[in-house]
């Protein structure tokens, strides 16, 4: 998952959620701004990378990020547009932006037939939400 957003947009929120989800206490979670990648063992790993300090792409393929490409961890990359080039080509993109001080705007993108998978089972769950339903945890795919 690319995630991009200014400042205080909500990025590593959304990883704590994610987080939640995955059954890794979100408390657990900060922002990896100089530790570059933290790691959370839960149903399935997660990895959560930040790029804001990195300066070259130089430095994010250095990062070692496609070790984590995996299939089987679950990846959030804080500030993705300064590694696009490290990020695999099918990807989900999430773009956040400030709505008000208390709201924000979140756009979903999907770049390639995995992601658009995801896109989908986001929006069944979601749909599932509204009508009072309880959706089933997803199952990993490969």
């Amino acid at each position: 998952m690319a995630l991009y957003g200014e400042l205080g947009t909500g990025k590593t929120t959304l990883v704590r959620g994610l987080a939640r989800g995955l059954d890794i206490p979100p408390q657990l979670v900060g922002s990896p701004s100089f530790v570059l990648v933290r790691e959370y063992k839960g149903r399935f790993p997660l990895a959560h990378a930040d790029l804001f300090r990195l300066e070259s792409e130089e430095d994010v393929q250095r990062l070692g990020l496609s070790e984590y490409f995996d299939g089987r961890t679950v990846v959030a990359v804080e500030w993705a547009d300064k590694g696009a080039s490290a990020l695999p080509p099918d990807r989900l993109a999430v773009h956040l932006g400030h709505h008000s001080p208390s709201t924000r705007t979140v756009t979903l993108t999907a770049t390639g037939p995995q992601s658009r998978r995801l896109l989908r089972e986001l929006r069944n769950t979601q749909r599932l939400q509204r009508l009072g339903k309880r959706p089933k945890k997803p199952q990993a795919t490969r």
